[in-house]
């Protein structure tokens, strides 16, 4: 793959994540994020790829219902922007939730492939 993306290349890279959540699929998820990934919580609190990765690995958050809608995608190069609305119905910590996010998420070309690098979510 070029270092040129597309807009079809980061909408299926998207919906390979949006499966990956859902799945709580420890190997996709550590496949589509970069190491040095840097993602905002809507708590303000920053967290990296090794901390997304044990919420899901020790069954902290379950996703029961994802329904995602982009509202914009920028590419620059070899990185895309995108922002998006989801709305999201499941279990953190057993306790039930159900909220609607707003997110922007950063996506990047690289040899291995296409990465999430940052990106930030808050409630709206």
């Amino acid at each position: 793959m070029g270092t040129t993306l597309t807009e079809r290349d980061i909408l299926e890279q998207q919906s390979k994540l949006y499966k990956a959540m859902k799945d709580g699929d420890l190997g996709s998820l550590d496949e589509l994020l970069h190491k040095d990934l840097l993602f905002v919580m809507p708590n303000g609190e920053v967290i990296t790829k090794e901390i997304d990765l044990k919420t899901y690995r020790e069954g902290a958050l379950k996703i029961d219902e994802l329904r995602p809608e982009v509202e914009n995608l920028n590419i620059i190069d070899d990185l895309a922007v995108l922002t998006l609305t989801m709305e999201l119905k499941g279990k953190f910590n057993n306790v039930p939730f159900e909220v609607t996010y707003r997110y922007i998420r950063f996506w990047k070309s690289f040899a291995e492939g296409i990465k999430v690098v940052g990106g930030s979510g808050i409630a709206i």
